[in-house]
Formats: C-alpha cells, structure tokens, sequence
C-alpha cells in the first residue's frame, strides 16, 4: 500500500532511510557522513520539513504494516524533483521501487508536469540501472551536480487526459 507520510511515520522513515543509503555510500563516505548521530538528527529534520510542506509530497510504501519504501518529490526552482526514492534493502527487487516511482508519476501527470528532475550518486549503479529503466535519461543542461548526475524524465501525459 502507498500513501501520503505523516509525522507518525518519522521515526520508521529515518530508519529506513539511513539503512539505505548506507548501501550506496559505504565505502565513498565516511561512516559518520551518513549515519552519524549529527546525518541522522538532520535526516530527521529535514523528513519532519518535508512531511509538512505544502509544497513537497511525501509517500511511504507498507507491507503488512510494516514501512518498506518512502520517495519525496518537490518543486525547485521551477523544475519538479524527485527528491528521495529508498527501498529497504530487505525488500530489493520485489516492485516497490517501481510502485513508488509510477505513484510519483502518476501525482506529476495530475498536476500537469511534463519533466522532473533527479540527482543520483554517481557510484550508485543499482539505482541508475533503475532509473534507466524507468526513462529516466542524463540531463543535458546540467549533467552533474558535484558527486551526483543529473538525470531528466520526461512525464507523459496520463492516458484518457486531454
């Protein structure tokens, strides 16, 4: 099931977040980067922000009751971005990945987006094949964003629309 998060979600959010990204960035970053007491306390923050924004949309992925995926999306500078895609890695490679992002898409389409926006770490191939696969294409006004590429999706319009 996918919904919209809440502020009772925080706590199983920043768990899964942290536990994530731990698996793209151990090994590039110091551990204390993304999984020290100081990363997770501003995770926190910054997931509390972004569940209470009106102009961010957060959504979390449950399995019987349990959180197994969140992604966030917001709008930029004028551009949508989708902000944050994270799969518990317990439950790679079983379509909740894919069924978050089609509900990111499906929210853009309602609002009329025709492109949005991502940042991935460049050493995080598992998550550029997936990207890849959903459409998802290198940016090109602006390729790279420090260590992360610019990746660029163009959103069709939903079926039946128009």
């Amino acid at each position: 099931m996918i919904r919209t998060a809440t502020q009772d979600d925080l706590d199983a959010i920043v768990t899964l977040h942290t536990e994530a990204r731990a698996t793209y960035y151990s090994g590039h970053l110091a551990e204390e980067e993304y999984a020290g007491p100081a990363e997770v306390g501003r995770s926190r923050e910054g997931w509390a922000r972004a569940v209470d924004r009106e102009d961010a949309t957060v959504l979390v992925a449950e399995e019987d009751g349990a959180l197994v995926g969140i992604a966030a999306h917001s709008v930029r500078d004028g551009w949508t971005y989708l902000t944050q895609l994270h799969v518990s890695p317990a439950h790679w490679r079983e379509g909740v990945g894919s069924a978050l992002h089609l509900a990111c898409v499906a929210d853009w389409q309602r609002r009329g987006v025709t492109w949005a926006r991502l940042e991935v770490f460049e050493p995080n191939k598992r998550a550029q094949a997936f990207y890849s696969a959903c459409g998802w294409v290198a940016d090109p006004e602006t390729p790279r964003h420090g260590d992360h590429l610019v990746l660029r999706l163009a959103v069709r319009e939903a079926p039946g629309r128009g």
